[in-house]
């Protein structure tokens, strides 16, 4: 008879977990239609590393929505053991590809180094009045260009049109 009893309230305890697992999927919030993307807000930070960089720092204005900023950081040289005065700004493109502003004082070849891997002359575009060198990398591309004391490389997975279009944005 023991042996019964332990099945029956095995099934019993499996159903009472069933239940509260079926009630918390329908009250709790979730999303099957988002793309897991996290955005964040820039402005202030943007605002805020202008007045700290060493160098005109730029960052996008007038960008359509589709363009969804996922990271944002300044680091002062101080911070970062000498390499110089940095700034990030990652998006989501309209494409679904990753595109990001990358600035520093740091010598041009290390940022270069350390923002598009393998990174091979591949032209120029004209964009924003400015001509941007074209690199293309092993696993990205980027749009580079050096004025004001400091290295732009707009870089990531992002066509370079779409490259193109963040610089024309930048201010």
């Amino acid at each position: 008879m023991r042996g019964r009893q332990s099945v029956r309230d095995m099934v019993l305890s499996m159903l009472a977990v069933g239940v509260v697992v079926w009630v918390g999927y329908l009250f709790l919030p979730h999303d099957a239609d988002g793309d897991g993307v996290r955005t964040v807000e820039y402005k202030v930070a943007a605002t805020s590393a202008k007045r700290a960089a060493p160098y005109p720092l730029l960052a996008p204005e007038g960008l359509p929505a589709q363009w969804r900023a996922t990271s944002v950081s300044y680091n002062p040289a101080s911070l970062g053991g000498g390499k110089g005065n940095a700034w990030h700004l990652g998006f989501v493109t309209p494409s679904g590809q990753y595109a990001a502003v990358e600035q520093s004082d740091a010598p041009r070849d290390e940022v270069l180094a350390a923002t598009v891997a393998g990174g091979k002359p591949d032209g120029v575009s004209e964009a924003a009045g400015r001509t941007w060198e074209r690199l293309q990398g092993t696993k990205s591309r980027a749009l580079t260009v050096q004025e004001g004391g400091g290295t732009t490389v707009l870089t990531g997975t992002a066509s370079y049109e779409e490259l193109a279009e963040l610089a024309r944005a930048l201010k």
